[in-house]
């Protein structure tokens, strides 16, 4: 009995130091993972994306944050049957990067552009038919002057007011 209680002593004192040392060591260490998740009332400072889809109840992407093709940021926008209806963005850095709103026609082909033209980044709108420019207005680049210029459809310009 005498070397039972002897042995569950040394056990006990060994088994102290031994929790004692995992204990110390694993306070010191990263936390595990789960741990290192934030909880849902946590909120982080930003978020990192290349491109970000809002989508529906369906699955369909209705939304999108992205670079385009040409390499300018833009919000586009999706209808139910997934075409470009609009966007709003900035052209790429080849294209002084203006800023523009774009109307897509169930075609998606531009049907008005409202966008910033020019050195001295004037606005201008363009109203389209089937892609082809029909109306122009805005001001003028060069002189900050209103213009208004119509094209027919066999491509002839009328300016009505001002120059383009």
């Amino acid at each position: 009995m005498a070397k039972t209680y002897l042995l569950s002593t040394v056990s006990g004192f060994i088994g102290g130091l031994f929790g004692a040392y995992v204990l110390g060591h694993a306070a010191a260490s990263p936390p595990s993972s789960a741990a290192s998740r934030p909880s849902t009332t946590q909120l982080e400072d930003s978020l990192s994306v290349r491109r970000l889809h809002l989508i529906d109840e369906t699955g369909k992407t209705r939304a999108e944050l992205a670079f385009s093709q040409e390499g300018g940021p833009g919000l586009f926008f999706y209808d139910h049957e997934g075409r470009n209806r609009l966007v709003l963005g900035l052209y790429a850095p080849t294209e002084s990067e203006y800023p523009f709103v774009v109307l897509n026609d169930m075609h998606q082909h531009a049907a008005g552009i409202f966008r910033l033209f020019g050195p001295r980044e004037t606005p201008v709108v363009v109203l389209k038919n089937n892609g082809q420019d029909r109306s122009i207005y805005g001001l003028n680049p060069s002189s900050t002057e209103p213009f208004l210029t119509t094209l027919g459809g066999d491509g002839r310009k009328t300016d009505v007011f001002g120059v383009y």
